[in-house]
């Protein structure tokens, strides 16, 4: 009876744990917060100093005794400790929004789909450490499925492409269940240290990690476009050590991303040549699903489209089907029970 009691009077939450960028989802409230997935730490005291957008300020401009890191790494735990009290922040904050009642929240985190059992595990403990009275995990190419209402619990054929900061997954979804998938540890962040590359390769230009992402987002493409682009980019120059300034094509750009971009392209091939025939029929009727923030790279869907011969669109709101799918699987529990890889139950208190 108080275990019932307890559930109902919890907070229910959806966490996309990415790599680049965590969101939360909060029954009845929708998507809360949107963060960089970012920890600021001093590492003589061992103490946090800034979490999410707070500690991304600090990315390149601490003392040597405060490291603003990233605790995950292509989707996975890198740093428990620090995976646990960012997690931990996301309940609070979640708390902070409005919701009355402090019971130990049923918290649903999306998971890549090439964890290993440690892995998974990890992810588990850091959650039940930051205070969550249920856990469930979730693959994130059905989580991103859900959040885009694809019929995924139908007998027919769903394609979905997920390119987030750390991983792309790409998965075949049918019955409730992943038919077939493939995790690629090569994703947004991939192509920043490509654009990082190029710079210091063709113009001795040293650049930071946002100043790449800058400019992808701004000119950057997987395929030619319409207009051609151009862009400054800011840096050292590695040879007299001083501030220089170049201007670059989005046709540099495309060039810099041009090996990783095929190697995405690759894996999807990949996945369609081992779908069944039957589900495969179904795919080309609805098509290819392209969401995560990768998926907003330019003439990405286009070329996939070229690629594998299939119709490819970029879902709504690509940049948060995870987290809803997360957040709407939860709210219907008992609708999307088979979905989850698994659900860890810790006692409420006496």
């Amino acid at each position: 009876m108080f275990k019932k009691l307890w559930s109902k009077l919890s907070l229910d939450i959806g966490i996309d744990l990415g790599t680049a960028n965590c969101l939360v989802y909060v029954r009845g409230k929708g998507i809360t917060m949107s963060e960089p997935s970012v920890v600021a730490v001093n590492n003589k005291t061992g103490q946090i100093l800034a979490i999410g957008e707070e500690a991304r300020k600090m990315v390149g401009k601490t003392p040597g005794h405060i490291v603003a890191t990233r605790p995950l790494v292509a989707g996975v735990v890198s740093d428990f400790d620090v995976t646990e009290q960012m997690i931990r922040y996301f309940i609070e904050k979640a708390y902070e929004a409005g919701f009355p009642i402090h019971a130990r929240p049923r918290v649903v985190i999306g998971i890549p789909c090439g964890v290993t059992e440690v892995e998974r595990r990890a992810v588990e403990d850091a959650g039940k450490n930051a205070g969550a009275g249920q856990i469930y995990l979730i693959e994130e190419p059905m989580a991103a499925a859900i959040g885009v209402r694809l019929p995924i619990q139908d007998p027919g054929g769903n394609f979905v492409i997920d390119i987030g900061g750390g991983t792309t997954e790409v998965a075949v979804i049918s019955l409730g269940g992943i038919v077939i998938s493939k995790s690629l540890r090569v994703a947004g962040d991939k192509l920043n240290e490509d654009i990082i590359n190029f710079a210091e390769r063709e113009y001795k230009l040293l650049i930071g990690e946002r100043t790449a992402e800058d400019v992808k987002i701004r000119i950057g493409s997987a395929s030619p476009l319409e207009e051609k682009k151009e862009s400054s980019i800011k840096g050292r120059n590695l040879v007299t050590g001083l501030p220089e300034e170049v201007f670059v094509t989005d046709t540099d750009i495309r060039k810099a991303m041009e090996k990783s971009i095929k190697e995405i392209v690759k894996t999807i091939k990949d996945t369609v040549e081992e779908t069944p025939p039957e589900l495969l029929a179904d795919i080309m009727s609805k098509g290819i699903y392209l969401l995560g923030g990768g998926g907003l790279l330019k003439g990405l869907d286009r070329l996939i489209e070229e690629e594998v011969k299939i119709k490819t669109q970029i879902g709504d709101d690509p940049l948060t089907a995870v987290v809803r799918g997360a957040g709407y699987a939860l709210e219907h529990i008992d609708k999307y029970t088979e979905v989850f890889l698994e659900t860890k139950e810790i006692d409420p208190p006496n």
